[in-house]
């Protein structure tokens, strides 16, 4: 039974889901250099059909997580926008200005690193975007170990930058990386967009029409060129907050399918996706333009970026720092957002289908990813003093006042 509690309690905390992640990509990293590697590669690349009549879908493995996986991936995403849009961090428009722009200081500066680095070859110009992601399970995750030393103010500050992150990636997504329009499809979608619409205006209470409906939206948005992803999110946006009974079919799918999305598909995309191969790398591949633009972009233009975007804001007067937080805080908290990762692992295999430029796009993310987490959790863990020190401190100092 205590082994039973202990992993109970491990999946409860915080950290859980930046940990499995952790260590799906790290037993990739393994088996991509073991003598399993052209099995793990064979499963990829292993074709998966959804045929009628001849028609329909034929992929690998890889693109049906790619696409279809990470397509819950966004739709998680998109009921958490809502959400916090509607009645949440995100409701009130003085609340999300500091960190919104820190959100856009911390994906613009990371774009002109990379491309800092790479302008002159327009093959891996492309790639801009790969540093300006933020990975929003394992940068909470960092934080999470930290516990109470940190305030909760700062929590709430890197849970609302990540979202407009997410929100900024969804965007350069869908304006930047449709290769290919093919506007029959996307008519055809408006059919599914409308019946969805309309459940939402009526507040329906059943979710498994919306999903239907959301699926077959997948389907047309995939085969116009849009990609697919990008129909979770709309999805979601059409879930009712509140239905017809006053219950919320948001709140409800978003707490039923948080677990799966945070311990099973982000994981199994992390697997499939983090296999950087080693034999023969050389130093000199390590700082190649590409690993090295996407590095510096997440490690010194995450930093650069949040940090003076938050500084500058306040400098002017137009936000002040949360309570209990500091400029300490905020450059821990700078460089946990350089924690990539997932959605830079995303916009890279959108941005590359060779294999060679993708290794290198993974050994950048990964090594980029763990500096941020390292610097950022060593700024938190050992510069910044615990809350339970700050509070003896301030009980001390209010015991001498009332004693004088």
């Amino acid at each position: 039974m205590s082994l039973i509690r202990s992993i109970d309690q491990f999946f409860r905390h915080d950290a859980a889901g930046g940990v499995l992640l952790m260590l799906s990509a790290l037993l990739a990293l393994i088996i991509a250099n073991s003598g399993l590697s052209d099995g793990y590669h064979a499963l990829l690349t292993t074709p998966f059909s959804v045929l009628l009549n001849g028609e329909g879908l034929s992929k690998p493995l890889i693109l049906w997580i790619n696409d279809g996986l990470m397509a819950v991936f966004f739709f998680l995403i998109g009921l958490e926008l809502k959400r916090e849009m509607m009645e949440g961090k995100l409701k009130n428009p003085s609340d999300v200005m500091l960190p919104g722009v820190a959100a856009i200081g911390g994906m613009a500066v990371p774009a002109l690193v990379y491309l800092a680095l790479n302008w002159s070859d327009p093959v891996t110009r492309g790639g801009w975007a790969i540093p300006a992601a933020t990975d929003i399970a394992f940068a909470v995750g960092v934080l999470a170990l930290l516990g109470k030393r940190v305030p909760a103010a700062l929590k709430v500050f890197l849970l609302t930058l990540a979202i407009l992150d997410d929100l900024g990636a969804i965007i350069i997504i869908a304006l930047f990386y449709t290769k290919e329009l093919h506007l029959d499809y996307l008519l055809l979608a408006l059919a599914p967009l409308t019946g969805l619409y309309l459940l939402n205006r009526a507040g329906a209470h059943r979710i498994a029409p919306i999903v239907m409906l959301g699926i077959v939206l997948w389907v047309l948005v995939l085969k116009s060129g849009v990609h697919a992803t990008l129909a979770g999110v709309v999805t979601a946006f059409f879930v009712p907050l509140k239905d017809k009974y006053g219950k919320s079919p948001l709140h409800a799918l978003e707490h039923a399918l948080s677990p799966y999305v945070l311990f099973l598909i982000v994981p199994v995309f992390a697997f499939a996706n983090a296999g950087v191969v080693l034999k023969g790398l050389t130093p000199s591949d390590l700082v190649s333009a590409l690993p090295l633009g996407i590095a510096g972009g997440l490690v010194l233009g995450k930093q650069a970026g949040v940090f003076l975007a938050t500084w500058a804001l306040v400098r002017m007067g137009w936000a002040r720092l949360p309570q209990g937080v500091t400029w300490m805080h905020i450059y821990g908290l700078a460089c946990l957002a350089g924690i990539g990762f997932t959605m830079s692992l995303f916009i890279g295999g959108l941005s590359f289908a060779d294999q060679a430029l993708m290794n290198e796009v993974r050994l950048g993310v990964l090594t980029g990813s763990a500096i941020s987490a390292i610097i950022g959790y060593t700024v938190l863990r050992y510069v910044v003093r615990p809350v339970s020190e700050t509070g003896h401190a301030a009980e001390r100092r209010q015991s001498a006042v009332s004693a004088e």
